[in-house]
């Protein structure tokens, strides 16, 4: 019986997914392929500028997980709320976007500059578990083009968080204090993992320990 059941769950699965074509306003950005359910199987990630375009924020971007059933392409997951526009940020000419597969998780990494000194890039991790994709890893990075550069860092399934804050002179600004370095690592007990289509970047945090900061993810 364990040999049969197998087959049909597959069969009803592949019957409930929609089959994928590509509106006719979306321009493809990038495309990659793996396994991110452990079946031996490649799934395949495409991701699209979609829409008209808006002025000073050029294209919204939405990607889609695809599974090859029987030859045609299935709609397994898609988001819409990820990925930057493309064309957010000072120099949206510098902005990068990656989409890797690693290890069966989605990898997300995405860099712009928020003014003329300042970069950030962020990375978002995100892996099949229990039916769904969570988020299971974040870092984010901030940095100056002198002044500063800081990186935080959590992995959800261990718990284990890393802030690093690093200071430095900038030409013509001698007089300036430089704070101190600052590193700090530390485990914090996530009672839940947020799934992929309910997360905001930006729009979670949680209380650093011994200290008036919060961290956000």
């Amino acid at each position: 019986m364990s040999f049969l059941f197998i087959p049909l769950i597959a069969i009803l699965h592949a019957q409930e997914l929609k089959d994928f074509s590509v509106p006719r306003d979306y321009t493809k950005v990038l495309q990659t392929e793996g396994d991110l359910d452990k079946d031996g199987l490649n799934e395949t990630v495409i991701v699209y500028n979609i829409g008209e375009k808006i002025e000073h924020q050029g294209y919204k971007r939405k990607f889609y997980i695809l599974k090859k059933i029987n030859g045609n392409l299935k709609i397994w997951k898609e988001n819409s709320s990820l990925l930057d526009s493309s064309e957010a940020g000072f120099y949206p000419e510098n902005n990068s976007l990656e989409v890797n597969i690693k290890n069966n998780c989605l990898v997300i990494s995405q860099s712009l500059f928020t003014n003329s000194r300042h970069t950030e890039t962020s990375k978002h991790t995100f892996r099949f578990q229990n039916g769904d994709f969570y988020l299971v890893g974040a870092l984010n990075t901030f940095d100056d083009t002198c002044e500063f550069n800081f990186l935080n860092e959590v992995n959800f399934s261990t718990g284990k968080v890393i802030i690093d804050e690093k200071y430095s002179e900038c030409d013509g600004d001698e007089d300036r204090k430089t704070p101190k370095d600052m590193h700090k690592e530390f485990i914090h007990t996530f009672n839940t993992l947020i799934k992929m289509n309910d997360f905001r970047v930006s729009k979670n945090q949680f209380k650093i320990p011994n200290s008036d900061k919060y961290f956000n993810y």
